[in-house]
């Protein structure tokens, strides 16, 4: 299949500036997840790399060799956009089969090939019908097909899920992870949803206002977050964040959150590391994800007061809107821990799990015990 390099990518809209000097590498074989908000650049970027958007400036390389000169049809990729864009008055068979078609291809060479395709993608019985006559997921199963058919360098992917119900949405997630397995191909997929991004991906890159965020491992981009942008879009709850300081205790650091709303009692090393980042007192946004809030239904060491605000029962677990002086953190807990809104608990961060960040930057000072 293909290595896809991006080196210094721009791309200007009249005077917005979409996509700002991106450089990334997606890796052959690779199933990349381009991940952000609506209007970040990560739809422009992938119409660039199949050549469906002129870059104004930067180098766009596929197996080493420049593609800024390439025509879309000479880069061998294939798109799937989010809205199927089949062809009305064709079977779905005929759907598949055009890009086989339009290069001339034998007629036993087009049916089979046609037929591996939609036996992957099971949709062997569905081959005779025309679009109109065919659900959301099975429209989007056959533009899937119709890219696959002709067995590109590399395939991009545009939101394809987005217009699916939730229940389509995961066992089209699964298949599409089968189907880039199974076909050894180079995957570049688009989306806001960052649910799919941790359960598809490969690797993931974050990208907020055209600008890339971080790119790592599904794992490393949730429990390392690079900034507040990616601490905030990546995981559902997102997580915590509170402004607060971090000064010497007594034979401890004391981590404060908001105007001293709790003090939390942690290791003296974290005030050492903090001092060696020079963010001793400094003002800092504090943030822990839902699982790293504990809450206990007694008073215990290291645990402030709090009051259970609003409960969200999912079935195996709960998630616990937590009130406590002026803040109002989320806990994920275990199903039926917390019995009804308004009742006193306590609560502690998990110091393994409790992330620093500058307030002026956004950025992790990379500092964790």
């Amino acid at each position: 299949m293909a290595d896809i390099v991006l080196r210094d990518v721009e791309k200007y809209f009249g005077e917005s500036y979409i996509v700002r000097k991106l450089n990334l590498e997606i890796r052959h074989r690779e199933f990349l997840v381009l991940l952000g908000p609506s209007g970040c650049g990560k739809t422009t970027t992938l119409r660039a790399i199949a050549g469906l958007e002129e870059i104004d400036s930067g180098e766009i390389l596929i197996d080493g060799r420049p593609m800024q000169s390439r025509q879309a049809a000479d880069r061998d990729i294939a798109f799937v956009f989010q809205l199927f864009a089949l062809y009305p008055h064709l079977s779905a068979y005929e759907n598949i089969a055009f890009p086989l078609r339009a290069t001339n291809e034998k007629r036993s060479v087009v049916d089979r090939r046609v037929r591996e395709v939609a036996s992957a993608l099971r949709i062997e019985g569905l081959l005779g019908k025309r679009p109109s006559a065919l659900s959301g997921g099975d429209m989007q199963r056959v533009a899937i097909g119709r890219a696959l058919v002709r067995r590109p360098k590399a395939l991009l992917m545009d939101e394809p899920m987005g217009a699916l119900d939730a229940k389509l949405r995961e066992e089209m997630r699964a298949e599409l992870k089968h189907i880039h397995i199974e076909n050894e191909a180079t995957t570049v997929y688009v989306t806001h949803d960052q649910v799919e991004a941790m359960a598809m991906a490969d690797r993931i890159a974050i990208m907020n206002d055209g600008v890339l965020q971080q790119v790592g491992l599904p794992a490393d981009v949730y429990q390392y977050p690079a900034n507040l942008f990616v601490a905030q879009f990546v995981g559902s709850p997102i997580m915590n964040i509170v402004d607060g300081t971090v000064r010497p205790g007594d034979g401890c650091t004391d981590v404060v959150l908001g105007e001293d709303d709790a003090v939390q009692r942690f290791p003296v090393e974290l005030y050492r590391k903090m001092a060696g980042r020079r963010q001793g007192e400094d003002r800092l946004a504090i943030g822990v994800r839902p699982e790293g809030v504990l809450v206990a239904l007694q008073p215990g060491d290291g645990y402030f007061p709090a009051e259970a605000h609003i409960i969200e029962r999912l079935g195996p677990y709960d998630i616990v809107d937590l009130r406590f002086g002026t803040q109002l953190f989320r806990s994920r807990t275990t199903s039926g821990y917390v019995d009804k809104a308004g009742r006193a608990v306590w609560a502690r961060l998990d110091e393994k799990q409790t992330h620093f960040f500058d307030r002026r930057s956004g950025e992790s000072l990379q500092v964790r015990l």
